[in-house]
């Protein structure tokens, strides 16, 4: 059983991963057959909205992350966490920094009882 639940998984993540550039490919083609000329890239308007489309599920993700933990409010340390992690990384900071200054801030924060 477990292991075929590992397969299934593998296989969707393989499958949502390539639909990606399938997906483009065919809409260039359907683009490029629909004007009569060779299109090499799709309307600026659809790459606009792909690109705020993959920001906004990025932002969601971050948010649900950051802010739930198990399904309820995680409290104040971990958003704190993550809070210093976000803005570090922006400062452009080393990965490495930023990891233990998140932790760091996290953990410091629930050693003083902050939940």
């Amino acid at each position: 059983m477990t292991i075929t639940a590992i397969l299934v998984l593998a296989a969707g993540t393989y499958a949502f991963r390539v639909a990606g550039p399938l997906l483009r490919a065919r809409m260039i083609r359907a683009r490029a057959g629909r004007d009569g000329t060779d299109a090499a890239a799709l309307p600026s308007r659809v790459t606009e909205l792909l690109s705020a489309a993959a920001t906004v599920l990025l932002v969601a993700l971050i948010a649900t992350a950051a802010l739930t933990d198990g399904g309820s409010f995680a409290g104040v340390a971990l958003p704190a966490g993550v809070l210093t992690g976000g803005v570090l990384a922006w400062l452009r900071a080393p990965f490495v920094l930023v990891v233990i200054a998140a932790a760091a801030v996290a953990a410091g924060l629930r050693a003083l009882g902050v939940p």
